[in-house]
Protein backbone atom coordinates (compact mmCIF):
# COMPACT_ATOMS: atom_id res chain seq x y z
CA UNK A 1 0.00 0.00 0.00
CA UNK A 2 1.34 3.52 -1.04
CA UNK A 3 1.92 5.69 2.24
CA UNK A 4 1.59 9.00 0.47
CA UNK A 5 1.88 11.85 3.59
CA UNK A 6 -1.26 14.46 3.38
CA UNK A 7 0.81 17.28 1.65
CA UNK A 8 2.08 14.89 -1.39
CA UNK A 9 0.84 15.22 -4.72
CA UNK A 10 -1.15 18.84 -4.23
CA UNK A 11 1.65 21.25 -4.30
CA UNK A 12 -0.98 24.21 -4.39
CA UNK A 13 -2.68 23.49 -0.99
CA UNK A 14 -0.95 24.08 2.85
CA UNK A 15 -0.33 20.11 4.27
CA UNK A 16 -2.38 21.16 7.72
CA UNK A 17 -4.41 24.14 8.74
CA UNK A 18 -2.28 26.77 10.38
CA UNK A 19 -2.62 27.25 14.43
CA UNK A 20 -1.66 30.94 13.46
CA UNK A 21 -2.69 33.83 11.22
CA UNK A 22 -0.30 33.96 8.09
CA UNK A 23 0.44 36.75 6.26
CA UNK A 24 1.03 37.07 2.57
CA UNK A 25 5.04 36.98 4.33
CA UNK A 26 4.34 33.83 5.77
CA UNK A 27 3.59 32.04 2.83
CA UNK A 28 6.54 28.69 2.61
CA UNK A 29 7.44 27.11 -0.05
CA UNK A 30 9.88 23.81 0.22
CA UNK A 31 12.97 22.40 -2.29
CA UNK A 32 14.16 19.16 -2.68
CA UNK A 33 17.42 18.76 -4.24
CA UNK A 34 18.48 15.19 -5.06
CA UNK A 35 22.13 15.16 -6.39
CA UNK A 36 24.54 12.10 -7.23
CA UNK A 37 26.23 12.59 -3.48
CA UNK A 38 23.73 15.15 -1.36
CA UNK A 39 20.39 15.17 -0.33
CA UNK A 40 19.33 18.56 0.64
CA UNK A 41 15.69 20.37 1.60
CA UNK A 42 15.18 23.89 2.14
CA UNK A 43 11.81 25.36 3.12
CA UNK A 44 11.41 29.41 3.19
CA UNK A 45 9.13 31.59 3.37
CA UNK A 46 8.54 34.34 1.10
CA UNK A 47 9.14 38.19 2.38
CA UNK A 48 9.07 41.32 0.67
CA UNK A 49 12.63 40.73 -0.40
CA UNK A 50 12.70 37.54 -1.53
CA UNK A 51 12.38 34.31 1.07
CA UNK A 52 13.69 33.58 4.20
CA UNK A 53 15.12 30.73 5.22
CA UNK A 54 12.68 28.42 7.53
CA UNK A 55 14.71 25.22 7.73
CA UNK A 56 16.86 23.16 6.05
CA UNK A 57 18.70 19.92 5.59
CA UNK A 58 21.07 18.16 3.89
CA UNK A 59 22.89 14.66 4.27
CA UNK A 60 25.65 12.76 2.43
CA UNK A 61 23.87 10.26 0.30
CA UNK A 62 26.38 8.61 -2.39
CA UNK A 63 23.76 8.14 -4.47
CA UNK A 64 25.89 7.89 -7.42
CA UNK A 65 28.39 5.47 -5.72
CA UNK A 66 29.68 2.81 -7.91
CA UNK A 67 27.20 4.41 -10.79
CA UNK A 68 30.50 5.14 -13.21
CA UNK A 69 31.41 1.17 -13.15
CA UNK A 70 27.79 -0.72 -13.11
CA UNK A 71 25.96 2.19 -15.30
CA UNK A 72 22.77 1.48 -11.63
CA UNK A 73 22.11 2.81 -8.36
CA UNK A 74 23.07 0.32 -5.91
CA UNK A 75 21.13 -1.17 -3.09
CA UNK A 76 22.99 0.34 -0.56
CA UNK A 77 22.98 3.99 -1.97
CA UNK A 78 19.76 3.88 -2.64
CA UNK A 79 18.33 3.05 1.12
CA UNK A 80 20.56 5.43 2.44
CA UNK A 81 18.40 8.09 0.02
CA UNK A 82 15.32 6.83 0.57
CA UNK A 83 16.56 7.15 4.77
CA UNK A 84 17.65 10.44 4.15
CA UNK A 85 13.96 11.40 2.14
CA UNK A 86 12.02 9.66 4.75
CA UNK A 87 13.69 12.40 7.34
CA UNK A 88 13.12 15.18 4.90
CA UNK A 89 9.17 14.54 4.57
CA UNK A 90 9.28 14.55 8.27
CA UNK A 91 9.97 17.96 8.12
CA UNK A 92 7.97 19.03 5.41
CA UNK A 93 4.97 17.53 7.23
CA UNK A 94 5.01 19.64 10.11
CA UNK A 95 4.07 22.72 8.33
CA UNK A 96 2.18 24.59 5.87
CA UNK A 97 3.55 24.20 2.88
CA UNK A 98 2.10 26.79 -0.08
CA UNK A 99 4.44 24.74 -2.86
CA UNK A 100 7.13 22.43 -3.32
CA UNK A 101 9.37 21.26 -5.60
CA UNK A 102 11.88 18.35 -5.63
CA UNK A 103 14.21 17.65 -8.48
CA UNK A 104 17.05 14.71 -9.12
CA UNK A 105 19.86 15.78 -11.48
CA UNK A 106 23.15 13.45 -12.67
CA UNK A 107 22.70 10.02 -10.74
CA UNK A 108 19.17 9.62 -11.79
CA UNK A 109 19.72 11.00 -15.30
CA UNK A 110 22.73 8.58 -15.83
CA UNK A 111 21.51 5.18 -14.21
CA UNK A 112 19.25 2.83 -16.32
CA UNK A 113 17.20 2.22 -13.07
CA UNK A 114 16.96 6.43 -11.88
CA UNK A 115 13.11 6.18 -12.83
CA UNK A 116 12.01 3.05 -11.02
CA UNK A 117 14.00 4.52 -8.08
CA UNK A 118 12.25 7.54 -8.11
CA UNK A 119 8.82 5.39 -8.44
CA UNK A 120 10.08 3.73 -5.40
CA UNK A 121 10.46 7.63 -3.50
CA UNK A 122 7.40 8.86 -4.42
CA UNK A 123 5.40 5.07 -2.94
CA UNK A 124 7.59 5.29 0.64
CA UNK A 125 8.12 8.70 0.82
CA UNK A 126 5.51 10.68 -1.32
CA UNK A 127 7.80 12.88 -3.02
CA UNK A 128 6.99 13.48 -6.38
CA UNK A 129 10.68 14.08 -7.86
CA UNK A 130 11.17 14.88 -11.35
CA UNK A 131 14.37 14.20 -13.23
CA UNK A 132 15.80 18.18 -14.42
CA UNK A 133 17.85 18.47 -17.89
CA UNK A 134 21.47 19.68 -17.86
CA UNK A 135 19.96 23.13 -18.78
CA UNK A 136 17.47 23.60 -15.97
CA UNK A 137 20.22 22.54 -13.65
CA UNK A 138 22.49 25.35 -14.88
CA UNK A 139 19.54 28.23 -15.20
CA UNK A 140 18.63 26.87 -12.02
CA UNK A 141 21.90 27.52 -10.50
CA UNK A 142 22.16 30.79 -12.46
CA UNK A 143 19.25 31.88 -11.21
CA UNK A 144 20.68 31.07 -7.27
CA UNK A 145 23.51 33.45 -8.19
CA UNK A 146 21.19 36.44 -9.86
CA UNK A 147 22.44 39.03 -7.25
CA UNK A 148 25.95 38.01 -7.36
CA UNK A 149 26.62 38.73 -11.23
CA UNK A 150 24.66 42.49 -10.73
CA UNK A 151 26.19 43.07 -7.71
CA UNK A 152 28.77 46.51 -7.46
CA UNK A 153 30.26 45.19 -4.09
CA UNK A 154 32.52 43.35 -6.56
CA UNK A 155 33.39 45.77 -8.59
CA UNK A 156 32.35 47.38 -11.96
CA UNK A 157 29.35 44.92 -13.56
CA UNK A 158 31.37 42.73 -16.81
CA UNK A 159 28.98 42.10 -19.49
CA UNK A 160 29.44 38.19 -18.99
CA UNK A 161 29.72 35.61 -16.21
CA UNK A 162 30.59 32.41 -16.32
CA UNK A 163 29.52 30.22 -12.95
CA UNK A 164 30.50 26.33 -11.96
CA UNK A 165 28.86 24.22 -9.88
CA UNK A 166 31.27 20.92 -8.86
CA UNK A 167 28.94 18.20 -8.31
CA UNK A 168 29.19 14.53 -7.50
CA UNK A 169 28.47 13.34 -10.41
CA UNK A 170 28.55 16.05 -12.93
CA UNK A 171 30.37 19.26 -13.12
CA UNK A 172 27.70 22.13 -14.70
CA UNK A 173 29.33 25.22 -16.45
CA UNK A 174 26.72 28.11 -17.58
CA UNK A 175 28.12 31.40 -19.61
CA UNK A 176 25.89 34.15 -19.07
CA UNK A 177 25.47 37.59 -21.17
CA UNK A 178 24.87 40.26 -18.62
CA UNK A 179 23.10 43.41 -19.54
CA UNK A 180 23.97 45.80 -16.42
CA UNK A 181 22.27 48.87 -17.26
CA UNK A 182 18.82 46.93 -17.10
CA UNK A 183 19.73 44.41 -14.33
CA UNK A 184 19.16 41.41 -16.78
CA UNK A 185 21.15 39.02 -17.59
CA UNK A 186 20.53 35.45 -20.05
CA UNK A 187 21.97 31.80 -20.51
CA UNK A 188 23.70 32.17 -23.50
CA UNK A 189 25.98 28.71 -22.99
CA UNK A 190 25.82 25.70 -21.12
CA UNK A 191 27.82 22.64 -20.18
CA UNK A 192 27.14 19.21 -18.50
CA UNK A 193 30.80 17.68 -17.87
CA UNK A 194 30.23 14.30 -16.93
CA UNK A 195 32.62 14.57 -14.27
CA UNK A 196 32.22 15.10 -10.45
CA UNK A 197 33.45 14.46 -7.15
CA UNK A 198 32.25 10.53 -7.35
CA UNK A 199 32.89 10.05 -10.72
CA UNK A 200 36.47 11.64 -10.50
CA UNK A 201 37.50 9.35 -7.59
CA UNK A 202 35.83 5.87 -8.91
CA UNK A 203 37.74 6.54 -12.13
CA UNK A 204 41.43 7.30 -10.37
CA UNK A 205 41.02 5.85 -7.47
CA UNK A 206 41.46 6.96 -3.53
CA UNK A 207 45.39 7.09 -4.61
CA UNK A 208 45.21 10.89 -6.04
CA UNK A 209 44.90 12.22 -2.62
CA UNK A 210 48.76 11.30 -2.18
CA UNK A 211 49.78 10.44 -5.54
CA UNK A 212 50.80 14.15 -7.44
CA UNK A 213 50.80 12.37 -10.87
CA UNK A 214 47.70 10.87 -10.21
CA UNK A 215 45.96 13.96 -9.38
CA UNK A 216 47.60 15.97 -12.37
CA UNK A 217 46.05 13.40 -14.46
CA UNK A 218 42.54 14.42 -12.81
CA UNK A 219 43.27 17.90 -13.82
CA UNK A 220 44.60 17.03 -17.30
CA UNK A 221 41.42 14.74 -18.17
CA UNK A 222 39.20 17.77 -16.90
CA UNK A 223 40.83 20.33 -18.95
CA UNK A 224 40.59 17.99 -22.17
CA UNK A 225 36.23 17.83 -21.68
CA UNK A 226 36.45 21.46 -21.26
CA UNK A 227 38.10 22.55 -24.86
CA UNK A 228 35.22 22.38 -27.02
CA UNK A 229 33.06 24.50 -25.27
CA UNK A 230 35.97 27.26 -24.72
CA UNK A 231 36.04 26.63 -28.70
CA UNK A 232 32.37 27.34 -28.74
CA UNK A 233 32.06 30.33 -27.13
CA UNK A 234 35.20 31.66 -26.79
CA UNK A 235 35.02 32.68 -23.20
CA UNK A 236 39.24 33.16 -22.79
CA UNK A 237 38.90 36.70 -24.86
CA UNK A 238 36.29 37.81 -23.02
CA UNK A 239 38.67 37.14 -19.96
CA UNK A 240 41.79 38.99 -21.27
CA UNK A 241 39.80 41.57 -21.77
CA UNK A 242 38.29 41.47 -18.10
CA UNK A 243 34.71 41.31 -18.85
CA UNK A 244 33.69 38.31 -17.39
CA UNK A 245 33.02 37.28 -13.56
CA UNK A 246 33.36 34.07 -12.16
CA UNK A 247 31.11 32.53 -9.82
CA UNK A 248 31.97 29.35 -8.44
CA UNK A 249 29.13 27.21 -6.18
CA UNK A 250 30.29 23.66 -4.83
CA UNK A 251 31.33 22.39 -1.67
CA UNK A 252 34.58 22.47 -3.16
CA UNK A 253 35.10 25.90 -3.60
CA UNK A 254 33.74 26.31 -0.29
CA UNK A 255 35.89 24.41 1.10
CA UNK A 256 38.66 26.87 -0.87
CA UNK A 257 37.55 29.76 0.83
CA UNK A 258 37.24 28.44 4.47
CA UNK A 259 40.68 27.77 4.16
CA UNK A 260 41.48 30.61 2.84
CA UNK A 261 39.62 32.76 6.02
CA UNK A 262 41.26 30.56 8.39
CA UNK A 263 38.06 29.48 9.77
CA UNK A 264 37.86 27.44 12.88
CA UNK A 265 34.28 26.05 11.46
CA UNK A 266 32.77 26.43 8.48
CA UNK A 267 30.29 29.65 8.98
CA UNK A 268 28.31 29.64 5.90
CA UNK A 269 27.69 33.67 6.33
CA UNK A 270 31.39 33.99 5.91
CA UNK A 271 31.74 32.16 2.77
CA UNK A 272 28.94 32.43 0.98
CA UNK A 273 29.49 36.07 -1.34
CA UNK A 274 32.81 36.39 0.03
CA UNK A 275 35.44 37.29 -2.98
CA UNK A 276 38.56 34.46 -3.26
CA UNK A 277 41.38 35.97 -5.65
CA UNK A 278 42.57 33.03 -7.29
CA UNK A 279 46.14 32.83 -6.27
CA UNK A 280 44.62 32.12 -2.54
CA UNK A 281 42.15 29.08 -3.75
CA UNK A 282 45.35 27.66 -5.31
CA UNK A 283 47.41 28.38 -2.67
CA UNK A 284 44.58 26.50 -0.60
CA UNK A 285 44.95 22.98 -2.77
CA UNK A 286 48.33 23.11 -2.58
CA UNK A 287 47.71 23.17 1.50
CA UNK A 288 44.65 20.41 1.33
CA UNK A 289 47.44 18.36 -1.09
CA UNK A 290 50.05 18.58 1.76
CA UNK A 291 47.91 17.86 4.30
CA UNK A 292 47.50 14.21 3.03
CA UNK A 293 44.20 12.63 3.36
CA UNK A 294 44.50 11.82 6.92
CA UNK A 295 44.78 15.23 7.42
CA UNK A 296 41.71 16.30 5.60
CA UNK A 297 39.66 14.48 7.67
CA UNK A 298 41.08 15.79 10.41
CA UNK A 299 39.87 19.62 9.29
CA UNK A 300 37.35 21.33 11.24
CA UNK A 301 35.39 22.50 8.14
CA UNK A 302 35.82 18.80 6.05
CA UNK A 303 35.65 15.92 7.99
CA UNK A 304 35.86 12.39 7.70
CA UNK A 305 32.48 11.82 5.16
CA UNK A 306 33.31 14.49 2.67
CA UNK A 307 37.28 14.25 3.02
CA UNK A 308 37.51 11.47 -0.05
CA UNK A 309 36.26 13.59 -2.57
CA UNK A 310 37.97 17.22 -1.42
CA UNK A 311 41.09 16.58 -3.56
CA UNK A 312 38.80 15.41 -7.16
CA UNK A 313 36.75 18.74 -6.46
CA UNK A 314 40.64 20.60 -6.55
CA UNK A 315 41.26 19.14 -9.38
CA UNK A 316 38.14 20.01 -10.88
CA UNK A 317 38.17 23.72 -9.84
CA UNK A 318 42.07 23.74 -11.11
CA UNK A 319 41.10 22.33 -14.15
CA UNK A 320 38.30 25.09 -14.57
CA UNK A 321 40.63 27.21 -13.29
CA UNK A 322 43.61 26.85 -15.93
CA UNK A 323 41.09 26.67 -18.88
CA UNK A 324 39.84 30.04 -17.90
CA UNK A 325 42.21 31.67 -15.21
CA UNK A 326 40.35 34.82 -13.86
CA UNK A 327 41.68 36.93 -11.20
CA UNK A 328 39.06 36.39 -8.26
CA UNK A 329 36.40 33.99 -7.90
CA UNK A 330 32.97 35.20 -5.92
CA UNK A 331 31.68 32.43 -3.67
CA UNK A 332 27.85 31.30 -3.60
CA UNK A 333 27.33 28.66 -0.66
CA UNK A 334 23.73 28.17 -2.17
CA UNK A 335 22.16 25.93 -5.17
CA UNK A 336 19.33 24.66 -6.79
CA UNK A 337 17.09 24.62 -3.92
CA UNK A 338 17.44 28.54 -3.75
CA UNK A 339 16.68 28.84 -7.39
CA UNK A 340 13.47 26.27 -6.85
CA UNK A 341 12.53 28.32 -4.21
CA UNK A 342 12.97 31.55 -6.37
CA UNK A 343 10.84 30.39 -9.21
CA UNK A 344 7.98 28.87 -6.98
CA UNK A 345 7.96 32.70 -5.43
CA UNK A 346 7.98 34.36 -8.50
CA UNK A 347 4.95 32.09 -10.05
CA UNK A 348 2.56 32.59 -6.84
CA UNK A 349 -0.04 35.11 -7.08
CA UNK A 350 1.72 38.27 -5.38
CA UNK A 351 5.70 37.62 -7.05
CA UNK A 352 5.62 40.37 -9.36
CA UNK A 353 4.84 42.80 -6.66
CA UNK A 354 6.82 41.11 -4.32
CA UNK A 355 10.01 40.75 -6.12
CA UNK A 356 9.66 44.02 -7.48
CA UNK A 357 8.80 42.79 -11.14
CA UNK A 358 12.23 41.44 -11.12
CA UNK A 359 13.10 39.55 -14.73
CA UNK A 360 13.60 35.74 -15.00
CA UNK A 361 16.51 34.72 -13.46
CA UNK A 362 17.48 37.95 -11.31
CA UNK A 363 15.49 37.86 -7.79
CA UNK A 364 17.22 39.43 -5.48
CA UNK A 365 17.99 36.88 -1.89
CA UNK A 366 18.05 38.29 1.18
CA UNK A 367 21.46 36.38 2.24
CA UNK A 368 23.62 38.39 5.10
CA UNK A 369 26.91 40.36 4.26
CA UNK A 370 29.39 38.16 4.41
CA UNK A 371 33.32 39.32 4.94
CA UNK A 372 35.32 39.42 1.58
CA UNK A 373 38.33 37.02 1.34
CA UNK A 374 41.63 38.84 1.22
CA UNK A 375 44.42 36.91 0.52
CA UNK A 376 46.70 34.48 2.64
Amino acid sequence: MDRIPPWAGRPDRPAYPSPYSRSAEDELFAALDLGTNNCRLMVAAQTAGGFRVIDSYSRMVRLGEGLHHTGRLGEPAMERTLDALRACAERVGRRPIKNIRAVATEACRRAVNGSDFLNRVRTETGFHINIISAREEASLAVESCANLVHNPRFGPVRNRALLFDIGGGSTEIAWVRVDAPRQTHELIGYLSLPVGVITLSEQFGSAGHDDPSLYKKMVDHTKAALQDFEGVHRIGPEIRRKQTRFIGTSGTVTTLASLVLNLPRYVRAAVDGSQLPATSARKAVRTLQDMGHAGIEQHPCIGPDRAPFVLPGCAIFEAIHETWPVEDIIVADRGLRDGMVLRMIRKSGSASRRLHKAPMLNGPIPFLHPIQATGS
